[in-house]
């Protein structure tokens, strides 16, 4: 890992030969900078110099290591103070790591070395912090809602300015819109571009998890509160603390845990599942959902009151048949990343193709958009998509909607037969289309389930 410069060390020691030594070791490392103090008040005076550590000998003239632990602490409590005492004395150590100090290295024949590897460890982990800062930083600008969402349309203009507005306040946001609309996107945009853009964002689909074990990965667990239970669990509530959690197809969550959910948002704590202590929480919430809610608490299938609490400011995502011309901005964004990652000449888009993709309908919205193009890009034979490289999958938005009383196992095997009547019962084109193992296609083919 690349250093950050020079890194400043400040040695608080009454006993200046000892001083002397230390600082003359710690400066064999040409980016450190080692300054000397023979008090604490002389050390706590010069933080405004901002030491990126401190060493601090337990035993000053001016004050016990304890208050001057606490007086730094209280300046900076990011500030790593390395204890040095004279005196091996445990609960002496154990107290003064309670308070906040980083180490506590009793002085003896190996007191350089071990502080030349604590000191060379808070520097990996300075750089490393400083590392994730610039990182963060990145990825604020890459969600940059001007930038990130693409459209000029007037519908995505609205959306536009309500994300302004909720990134100047905490208010809870309810995003809702069809799937592939770019919930998700939405929701980052909100928070790195709002005051907690340097804390975490933690998003997590309701949807996705067995309603038996939701419970604990919002809130956590303790270990051996239930079966499987090996140890402690932070759920999304604490890792997302001081930053955002984005709770995706909120309307499948179930009623029971809706109360849970509601009394967080309430009392502002959880409780991790087999825990008698709550835990404070701050947290913005941030929620999405292709189903109506109101409707949802109308049939009774989500609770009224938690409604309320999360409705916030509420941002309705447009589907992609209503923007109009973004429709070729969107593709043109696809076409020219998909390119520039797999080290392809930039293509443009024919006259004919623009019409077929401006008059197409997208079920699937943006997502559906992106594989269409990405395929495009494929299928295309010059520097030039022609209407007859862009397949739209109709089979999948028609078909499918008819048979709507079919098993997962018939979809399946409908879908299938569909591609291979389509490509000459060619078992290897449709296996790579498809993303499945061919081997697959030859067993229900064996076992009748597939025509040949």
């Amino acid at each position: 890992m690349k250093n950050s410069g020079i890194f400043k060390i400040f040695i608080v020691e009454d006993d200046e030969f000892y001083a002397q030594v230390l600082s003359h070791h710690l400066s064999l490392n040409p980016d450190y900078e080692v300054k000397n103090f023979r008090t604490a008040s002389d050390c706590i005076a010069a933080l405004h110099q901002q030491p990126a550590v401190i060493t601090l000998d337990y035993s000053l003239p001016d004050m016990t290591g304890v208050d001057a632990l606490k007086k730094i602490k209280a300046y900076n409590p990011e500030i790593p103070i390395v204890i040095i005492s004279g005196q091996e004395d445990v609960n002496t150590a154990i107290n003064l790591l309670k308070q906040g100090a980083y180490d506590y290295i009793v002085k003896d024949d190996d007191t350089k070395e071990r502080i030349w590897n604590t000191i060379n460890n808070i520097r990996q982990n300075t750089d490393l912090k400083i590392e994730i800062a610039h990182l963060k930083e990145e990825i604020g600008k890459k969600y940059a809602f001007d930038k990130a969402i693409i459209g000029s349309s007037e519908s995505i203009k609205k959306v536009y300015q309500l994300i302004e507005k909720a990134v100047n306040t905490n208010i809870s946001v309810s995003i809702t819109g069809e799937t592939g609309t770019g919930k998700e996107l939405v929701a980052k945009s909100i928070h790195y571009n709002s005051t907690r853009n340097k804390q975490p964002f933690v998003a997590i689909n309701v949807a996705a998890i067995p309603k038996e074990l939701l419970e604990s990965e919002l809130f956590g667990h303790e270990k051996g509160s239930f079966t499987g239970a090996v140890a402690r669990r932070i759920g999304k509530f604490e890792e997302a603390n001081k930053g955002t959690l984005f709770l995706d197809e909120i309307a499948e969550l179930d009623i029971n845990l809706q109360a849970k959910l509601l009394r967080v948002l309430q009392e502002r704590e959880i409780t991790r599942v087999g825990a008698n202590n709550s835990i404070a929480i701050d947290v913005r919430l941030i929620i999405a959902t292709q189903k109506n809610l109101a409707e949802e608490v109308k049939k009774g299938t989500f609770r009224e009151d938690l409604y309320y609490r999360l409705l916030g400011m509420p941002i309705g995502l447009p589907p992609l048949r209503e923007r109009g011309n973004d429709i070729l901005l969107i593709a043109k964004h696809y076409m020219d990343l998909f390119c520039e990652e797999n080290k392809l000449e930039k293509k443009q888009l024919s006259n004919d193709a623009q019409k077929k993709l401006f008059n197409y309908s997208y079920p699937g919205n943006i997502r559906e958009l992106k594989a269409i193009i990405e395929l495009a890009v494929v299928m295309s034979n010059d520097k030039v998509i022609t209407e007859e490289d862009i397949t739209f999958n109709q089979f999948i938005k028609n078909d499918f909607s008819i048979h709507t009383n079919c098993t997962l196992k018939q979809h399946t095997q409908l879908l299938i037969q569909h591609y291979l009547d389509t490509n000459n019962q060619d078992v290897l084109k449709v296996a790579a289309l498809l993303d499945i193992g061919k081997s697959t296609i030859y067993r229900m083919l064996k076992e009748g389930e597939l025509k040949n």
